[in-house]
């Protein structure tokens, strides 16, 4: 029998794998709630000031917690299996993300049990709790709804401007590794993820919210650019957590098979 897990390389990839799409996934559906980071940081909000746009915060979608992580995965899966392993999870992840939310879709179309809307009260919390409860969600079938019926442009959006972020950071990536070969790990990983982010954080708002919610072009921009600094901060902060995983995946590997493997990964074209 053929023991596909004993072999290094296609464990290696397998987890990186499920690493990378679990969080592309998880992020598709949790980005639907909007969070304050500096409410949740406990400072006063920074009420900026861009493009003439007064007030704005970092208000920033849950899904910005996952999407450095996907961004990371994507330089590490480069860097160990190439342009073909980093397409052949975006393509699965963009396959099984659809999936999902045709599922959803079909979900939140279901006729609920009648006891359902009251299966989440704990019974054995005292009578005042459960009326609590009851009070804040007083339709539960309305609030499954209200959370995971994501707009269709918001989808669109979300998975055309993952599909575009992943291109160019493969393309930048090993541009820069051509030009700085092993070295400067930081420059390839974090300079591809920049670039890469600052497309993506402009496409999905410009699809889902000036072609889908008619937004003004300017407020499109003002807000990217919010969500740009934020972006552009956990991206630096992510630094030593690559030269991390490099080494424990060196580690895993040894020299010989982890330098194999990242010379074949240069080797393939970047666009067949």
């Amino acid at each position: 029998m053929l023991n596909i897990t004993g072999q290094k390389p296609i464990r290696l990839f397998l987890i990186l794998g499920a690493i990378f799409i679990t969080n592309a996934l998880v992020a598709e559906f949790i980005g639907v709630k909007i969070f304050s980071l500096e409410k949740t940081l406990g400072i006063s909000p920074l009420n900026l000031n861009i493009l003439g746009f007064e007030g704005l915060s970092f208000n920033l979608t849950t899904g910005v917690l996952l999407w450095p992580v996907v961004f990371v995965m994507t330089d590490i899966i480069n860097e160990y299996f190439g342009v073909k392993g980093v397409r052949f999870l975006s393509n699965l992840a963009i396959v099984l993300i659809i999936y999902a939310f045709f599922i959803v879709f079909i979900g939140i179309r279901l006729t609920p049990a009648d006891f359902w809307p009251e299966s989440h009260i704990n019974p054995g919390l005292p009578q005042a709790e459960q009326d609590a409860i009851r009070s804040k969600v007083s339709d539960y079938n309305y609030a499954f709804r209200l959370v995971f019926n994501q707009g269709l442009w918001i989808i669109i959006g979300s998975l055309v401007a993952f599909l575009v972020g992943q291109i160019l950071d493969v393309f930048i990536f090993h541009k820069i590794k051509k030009w700085t070969g092993e070295k400067k790990i930081w420059l390839r990983a974090t300079g591809s993820t920049l670039i890469s982010q600052l497309i993506d954080s402009f496409v999905v708002l410009f699809i889902a919210f000036y072609i889908g919610a008619d937004w003004s072009l300017s407020l499109v921009l003002a807000i990217g650019l919010v969500n740009y600094f934020y972006k552009f901060a956990i991206a630096i902060a992510l630094t030593p957590v690559i030269y991390l995983v490099h080494y424990l995946i060196d580690s895993f590997l040894g020299e010989e098979l982890s330098n194999k493997l990242k010379q074949e990964a240069m080797r393939q074209k970047i666009i067949n």
